[in-house]
């Protein structure tokens, strides 16, 4: 029998878009166990502290490994009982937890694709030569360069409103490049693309987006999703978390991530993976980059098993 009588805790990162996904978390508990106590703690983690560097950069100053800019505190509040749940954007999770931790499911994904925002309503193929693209992501440089050599990639860091912001202004950047799930979720897109053309940025006069197909430009994996973790011996939080877990999308991101794994690929490797998923067949696709610059590798994998697909797009690779 779960426990009714304590609050369940609730974590997340104090950004915009955080504060979103865990609304979303705390909704549908709330919708599932609606006599359940739930209390949000807002937790300022070392990627929110250090926006002086690149984000590339901000692990090695801080001594923080893989993706744990973001995630840092959160796991130390877990670990000392702060809170029984975390609340992630899940591409910020690092592959391999620690063993005190363990996701424990993921909500329903939103949209994976990446989007180009202009001041001009110019696509990926329309920039000039020279333009100046900001973002933070080394992943999305790599594509950048290997897609448009000629354009020039910047960094970009800061909450969603504040890139959006950045751009507007035209200090430094002819293009930026965001998550489409984050976008929608802060109400600045539709769900869905209205049409094929440049759409218009809300609240955002003169900003218009691209979303880019995940064939030509490869997300994140786990981008999309949110993840909730837990720690490992915690099954009263374990329940509460897998009754609003979405098994498709778990399925798919297991597959993403076992990927990622057998890579040995953490934060700032610049690896592109997407799948699908149509009648429990899963299909898989990959890019992957090497450090020093480059083309990049590519693969593809079908099947019904995501650790058996994600062993076998591995294998692709060429």
């Amino acid at each position: 029998m779960i426990e009714m009588d304590q609050a369940l805790r609730i974590g997340t990162r104090g950004s915009e878009l955080a504060l979103v996904q865990a609304h979303a978390t705390e909704t549908a508990l709330a919708t599932l166990f609606p006599d359940l106590e739930i209390e949000r703690v807002i937790i300022k983690t070392t990627g929110d502290r250090r926006t002086d560097v690149a984000l590339a950069e901000v692990a090695k100053a801080e001594g923080v490994f893989d993706k744990g800019v973001f995630i840092k505190e959160l796991e130390i509040a877990l670990d000392d009982g702060s809170i029984d749940i975390a609340v992630h954007s899940l591409k910020d999770l690092p592959t391999v937890l620690g063993k005190r931790f363990a996701l424990a499911a993921v909500l329903e994904r939103a949209p994976v694709r990446d989007v180009l925002v202009t001041r001009n309503g110019f696509g990926l193929d329309g920039l000039p030569s020279s333009a100046r693209v900001g973002t933070s992501s080394v992943r999305r440089a790599c594509q950048v360069k290997f897609l448009r050599p000629d354009l020039e990639v910047v960094d970009l860091r800061g909450n969603v409103p504040t890139r959006l912001q950045k751009l507007a202004s035209g200090e430094n950047h002819d293009a930026i490049l965001l998550a489409e799930a984050g976008l929608v979720r802060l109400g600045y897109l539709s769900d869905a693309p209205p049409g094929d053309g440049p759409e218009p940025i809300k609240d955002m006069p003169g900003l218009t987006a691209h979303r880019l197909a995940e064939e030509l430009f490869f997300p994140a994996a786990g981008q999309g999703a949110i993840g909730l973790e837990i720690r490992a011996t915690d099954q009263r939080s374990h329940v509460f978390a897998e009754s609003i877990g979405h098994s498709a999308t778990w399925k798919r991101i297991t597959a993403e991530r076992e990927f990622l794994r057998l890579l040995d690929a953490g934060c700032h490797t610049p690896v592109g993976v997407f799948s699908s998923l149509a009648d429990g067949v899963l299909h898989l696709r990959a890019r992957v980059f090497p450090g020093s610059g480059g083309e990049p590798r590519a693969g593809e994998a079908t099947g019904e098993n995501p650790i058996e697909t994600a062993l076998q797009l591995f294998q692709s690779l060429k």
